[in-house]
């Protein structure tokens, strides 16, 4: 913050005399000039404001150097972008067009197998009970001893 402060000549004579004196109150004049500058200033000035009013501070080849990296930096991440969503444009679809149905296929396949499985379990059962040397007694009359199958336990 800047602070003014009003310095008081010592010869009245010579002010009078300056093209640059006023026939008003130097210091009441310059008093209000003051105030009326800072309230509007802190009243509509905002950060894009300051910050373009440092153009004239920074000299013109590190203004150029700042733009040519910013503006190479913003190519170079819209570059990076947009063949970073190609890529997972190629994935997406690649997935959904290949790998969809070969998974589907397999969870098929998987699925034939278990009911081939439980076919082949249910003849094998079948086969069992069927079979003349089974776990169920032998009819009334046959004079050979029971043989023991596979007994599921509790039985």
């Amino acid at each position: 913050m800047v602070k003014v402060e009003i310095v008081e000549e010592k010869d009245p004579q010579s002010s009078a005399n300056s093209p640059y004196a006023s026939p008003s109150s130097s210091r009441h004049s310059s008093q209000e000039s003051i105030s009326s500058v800072s309230s509007e200033l802190s009243a509509e000035e905002n950060l894009y404001d300051r910050i373009s009013a440092l153009v004239d501070i920074v000299p013109p080849t590190t203004r150029h150097s700042i733009s040519t990296k910013f503006s190479s930096a913003a190519s170079f991440f819209r570059i990076s972008g947009k063949v970073i969503g190609n890529i997972v444009w190629i994935v997406t679809t690649s997935a959904l067009l290949v790998g969809l149905p070969l998974a589907l296929s397999l969870e098929d396949e998987a699925k034939i197998v278990a009911q081939e499985r439980e076919m082949i379990a249910q003849q094998q059962g079948a086969q069992q009970m069927l079979s003349p040397g089974s776990a169920y007694p032998p009819p009334p009359g046959s004079n050979q001893a029971p043989q023991k199958g596979i007994v599921p336990p509790g039985f």
